[in-house]
């Protein structure tokens, strides 16, 4: 599954779409990929869920801080 997405990934880069709409799909794959491998590979299934929501706000915050980024480089 993290191959196929980062796959996508770079064939998003090469499609030639606007940079708006490559930016999103690989926003929305990224934050997919680091949800599976938070889940999976650091079991946070089956931690409790205040630790679940507190890795989600880091989660939050590091997408407004690359949106924040991304948009500056216009």
């Amino acid at each position: 599954m993290l191959f196929v997405s980062a796959t996508v990934q770079v064939l998003v880069e090469f499609a030639g779409l606007s940079y708006w709409l490559a930016f999103g799909v690989i926003m929305v794959l990224s934050a997919a990929k680091a949800v599976l491998v938070a889940a999976y590979f650091q079991h946070l299934r089956f931690e409790p869920r205040s630790l679940t929501y507190l890795v989600c706000i880091g989660l939050v915050a590091a997408l407004a801080l690359t949106l924040a980024a991304s948009y500056s480089l216009l």
